[in-house]
This record gives C-alpha cells, structure tokens and sequence, in this order.
C-alpha cells in the first residue's frame, strides 16, 4: 500500500470575537442577500474589510455575529476598500468557500461599480484603460502606480468605463474592473484626468459645484458570479444615501 502524503496543517481558526449587541444588530441590517451557502452585506464606506487599525472591529470580525455553535463564521470572498461601499460577498462554508475562491481566481467574477468624476466625463466618455500597476510604500501607507508592463513589478490590469451622465464639471460613471488589483479603478481613473471625487490619495476634488464630497464617491453596484449550486447568481447593493444626495445635487441623478 502506498502511504498517504502527511497533510497539510491548516492555520486555526481564530478565537471567536465578542461583539456588542449594537455591533451585532449593525452587521446584521448590512445584510442583503442570503442562502445555505452565500452571506452578501452592503458594506458601508469606512468599514474596513480586514485588517483595519485602532479598537474598531472590521467586517471579517464582525461576521462572528453570523457564527453558529460550533461552526466557523463567514469567511470573506473578496475585499473591499475602506472608503468604497457596496456589495461584499461571503461564504457560509468551507465547500462554497473552495468554489468561490476558485471561480475568482479563474475570473469568474463580474464585478460592476459606479463613480463620480470630476471635471466632467472622461474623453472618449467610454473605453477601455489597460495600464500595468505596481505597488509603492510610503510610510505606512500604500499607493498604487501606473508603470511600464516590463517593470519587475508590474501587475497587469485593465479596466473598462463608460459615462451614464455627465455636466461641465462632473459625471456618473459605471465601471467594470476586468482585473483586480488594489486600488486599479481609482488609479486608472485618474490617469484619464478625471478622478474619483473625494479620492485625496489620488487627486479627487474634495467639492464640487460647491458640494463638498463626504467620501471616496465609489460603489460597488454588483456581482455577478457562480452559484456552488449552480447557474449564475446577481447581486445588487442600492446606492448609499450619502452618493445619492450627492448625485441629485450635482444633477447626476
């Protein structure tokens, strides 16, 4: 009999994170879709997915208001940025888990975002950006940057865009990311001269019309992709009532 491989340990869960109830009720009315498999939340702008600092709990801890005894909470799919709202999809198991993870990383995924620009929509007001990123440290902080694809670190990324409705000094944008690297559409964006308002990492206007931007003006509308349980799946996460008051007030609405 030939012998088995030893297997690979796993990295143990963490230990369960205490939540208050007013973080549990906060995480549960985020909630806009779920089944046995799938948990989707409409992750608000300032929330950091993972990873985020000071005593705030992030998304990824405060899905421990999801856990049931004995069982691992939700594991997150994808990421978010802090600033950007919208939707954000988990899974309830390891086995949806596993089929997501791989579906995304087959690009699978097909994600739809919505942006304010300014000044005015982009020339052309649709197409295509294709341009390498890589990543840059300053301080503490992340940056991404545009560079030449033969850079050694150059990550590829392409990003498609069109105009829904413009003016003179600002635009509603729907965009649909092809890759995903951090911070791709906001690079990518600005590198056309019209960059996300309220974007201070990469030169979007703080007001407009007057208007001051309270936040990065980014939502992630949608999600297309495979359901474990077969066919396709879509999921919708309604603009944030800040970007839409915003979006009347510039006559984008």
């Amino acid at each position: 009999m030939t012998p088995r491989p030893p297997r690979k340990s796993r990295a143990p869960e963490k230990p369960p994170i205490k939540l208050t109830p007013e973080e549990i009720a906060f995480v549960r009315s985020l909630v806009i879709y779920e089944d046995e498999s799938l948990l989707a939340l409409n992750k608000p702008s300032g929330l950091s997915s993972q990873g985020g600092r000071g005593q705030v709990n992030t998304l990824d801890e405060l899905l421990w208001a999801f856990a049931k005894p004995g069982k691992p909470r939700p594991r997150l799919i994808h990421r978010l940025d802090r600033d950007t709202s919208g939707v954000i999809l988990t899974a309830k198991t390891k086995p949806a888990a596993g089929f997501l993870g791989k579906a995304m990383m087959s690009r699978k995924f097909a994600k739809t975002y919505r942006a304010i620009v300014a000044p005015g929509a982009p020339q052309p007001d649709a197409g295509v950006v294709e341009a390498a990123l890589r990543r840059e440290e300053i301080g503490r902080e992340a940056y991404m940057r545009i560079c030449a694809a033969d850079h050694p670190d150059a990550e590829s990324a392409r990003t498609r865009y069109k105009t829904l409705k413009a003016t003179d000094t600002a635009a509603l944008l729907e965009v649909d990311p092809e890759t995903g690297r951090m911070h791709q559409i906001r690079v990518h964006l600005s590198s056309l001269g019209r960059p996300i308002v309220g974007d201070v990492r990469y030169g979007g206007a703080l007001m407009v019309e007057g208007q001051p931007a309270p936040r990065l003006m980014l939502h992630a509308l949608a999600l297309i992709f495979p359901h474990p349980g077969g066919g396709l799946k879509r999921l919708e996460a309604p603009t944030p009532p800040d970007m839409a008051a915003l979006l009347a007030a510039l006559k984008l609405d």
